[in-house]
């Protein structure tokens, strides 16, 4: 239920309506999570995790500028299947420690992706790694109907993202 209503109202999203959705009091709710933050690192947890595998995968690829269109459109696929996935992402949890981490060891991943890509001369050099994470903004705009629809107009905005970054 967290992950749906983050997902539809963001971070400000009352715990109130949290435990409305999942069907238990707010005393239940604060029992088992004493704060929004900590309610946030367990929702999100498995997104940061699917997220840092992505991009540790991709980084190890041989060919830095293949990894790094693989990055896009892999992200931008788990993005339209899981909807939370851009609030796990682009969220600060100061306080949830684990879910920092993860947040941190990605985008050093993506950091090291992109300066790597750069070098091949492929990606243009006025890129950013903040770019980046506004298209995954941007992404999760798309709206549809069903999952397959998301995916398949995901795969596309990634086509046009990648062809945008090309040097």
């Amino acid at each position: 239920a967290a992950r749906a209503v983050f997902a539809a109202e963001g971070m400000d999203a009352p715990m109130r309506e949290i435990a409305r959705r999942a069907g238990v009091g707010p005393a239940t709710l604060y029992r088992r999570f004493p704060t929004k933050q900590a309610l946030a690192a367990e929702a999100f947890t498995e997104q940061m995790q699917a997220c840092r595998t992505i991009a540790e995968e991709e980084l190890a690829d041989p060919d830095p500028w293949h990894g790094f269109c693989r990055v896009i459109e892999r992200l931008f696929e788990l993005q339209a299947r899981s909807r939370g996935v851009t609030t796990a992402f682009t969220s600060a949890f100061p306080h949830a420690i684990d879910l920092a981490a993860e947040r941190e060891r990605t985008l050093r991943s993506l950091a090291e992706l992109t300066r790597r890509a750069k070098e091949t001369g492929q990606l243009r050099s006025d890129f950013v790694l903040d770019d980046l994470i506004l298209m995954f903004m941007a992404n999760n705009g798309l709206h549809a109907t069903s999952t397959s629809t998301r995916v398949a107009a995901s795969r596309r905005f990634a086509a046009l993202a990648i062809r945008a970054f090309r040097a």
